[in-house]
């Protein structure tokens, strides 16, 4: 996910991305452990994409406390 789409979002759809991509993860580090792992790049791609989505989360959560 990119960061406009991720801005685009809501809060919740947000955190269910979140959830899913560390399920993801999860099955990937696995895979590489038992070495039938096809894209190990796909680990680095979704530990960037959970980072950005909760620097967004943060960033909001920031926002709505000034106001």
């Amino acid at each position: 996910m990119n960061i406009r789409e991720i801005r685009a979002t809501s809060d919740a759809e947000l955190l269910k991305k979140v959830e899913e991509m560390k399920a993801e993860l999860f099955d990937l580090r696995f895979e590489r452990a038992t070495g039938s792992i096809d894209n190990p790049m796909r680990m680095r791609e979704l530990k960037k994409s959970i980072a950005r989505i909760k620097t967004v989360l943060k960033e909001r959560e920031m926002t709505a406390k000034e106001d």
